[in-house]
């Protein structure tokens, strides 16, 4: 009889998680995105967001908190009840951040669960056309000659822009300042308007200010020539051998989320970004889509943290 006893209980949470997976979503489910309205992970939330609304017939409710590196969202949500209600939209800023930002209030790995990633895309590293330097090398003949009188924009510390910059800096040997903004959007339009003289944004939103010449793109930062901006070099082709930095989207939730919850989420997103609509959308903006399961976001995750451990440290090395 005790045994029994026993083996209910121990059941009683997965049964629990089951039956919370088969009403689930009940009621509005909110994505926080720890960025500003306009950029990449503010997109991909609303539209992934609209796709889940559309499937579970139950509100996906996009809210922006910026600010702190994202590390203000990031805390909501690993503060939030894991019930499935509460998710967060985040990049390789988190990831980043386990190494670059000691005191964050949370473990990224211990107070947050992997749910699915999004898509992955290449950034593209640009100047102001007031700027006098044509290609890569130029600008960085152009940094070494003018140390710490040029600078260049990001939306915050940690974020992928900011560390893909701290990398550039770093391999290309020149010193120019860091000028963090609370989003994309304020960072782009800095560059846009001459306050900064440089950008490396993500090249789906910085394409059309491209087109436009309102920028001069020197370099994309992924290993091969952007589909969406192909006359454009690589960093590598440029002349810093080795350089490769990218923008990666995913979803999370707080730590005890059932995983049921996260398995119907997963496959959900999944599905989502394996739509021929989507595939092309993304296609267009230089956009690839990523799928994986629970265990494999996991995986990729810790793998991620472990490799942005070494560029901090190598930054920090190499630092002026």
């Amino acid at each position: 009889m005790a045994f029994r006893l026993l083996a209910l209980l121990l059941a009683l949470p997965l049964f629990s998680g089951e039956c919370a997976a088969q009403d689930y979503p009940a009621r509005a489910v909110k994505i926080i995105v720890p960025f500003g309205a306009g950029g990449p992970a503010d997109v991909t939330a609303r539209l992934i967001g609209n796709i889940l609304q559309e499937n579970f017939k139950q509100p996906f409710v996009v809210e922006n908190r910026p600010g702190a590196g994202a590390v203000i969202g990031t805390v909501e949500v690993a503060r939030a009840a894991p019930d499935g209600y509460t998710l967060l939209m985040m990049s390789n800023t988190q990831t980043a951040n386990e190494s670059l930002l000691p005191q964050r209030g949370y473990e990224l790995m211990r107070d947050l669960v992997p749910i699915a990633p999004a898509n992955t895309s290449d950034l593209v590293i640009v100047v102001n056309p007031e700027v006098k330097a044509k290609t890569l090398q130029e600008f960085i003949a152009l940094a070494k000659s003018q140390p710490g009188q040029l600078n260049y924009a990001s939306s915050g510390q940690g974020t992928p822009y900011h560390m893909a910059g701290e990398l550039f800096k770093s391999m290309a040997g020149i010193d120019v300042v860091h000028v963090p903004y609370r989003n994309s959007g304020e960072a782009r339009n800095g560059v846009l308007g001459g306050s900064v003289q440089m950008m490396i944004d993500a090249v789906t939103t910085m394409v059309p200010n491209i087109n436009a010449g309102q920028v001069r793109a020197l370099a994309t930062t992924g290993p091969k020539r952007s589909s969406v901006a192909p006359d454009v070099p690589t960093a590598i082709e440029a002349g810093v051998p080795g350089y490769d930095a990218t923008i990666w989207l995913g979803f999370m939730a707080p730590a005890g989320t059932p995983k049921p919850i996260l398995e119907k989420l997963n496959a959900a997103i999944n599905e989502a970004v394996k739509r021929p609509d989507i595939v092309s959308l993304w296609a267009k903006q230089g956009a690839v889509p990523m799928s994986m399961t629970l265990a494999e976001f996991d995986g990729y995750l810790r793998g991620d943290i472990v490799k942005w451990a070494a560029v901090v440290k190598k930054i920090n090395e190499k630092t002026p």
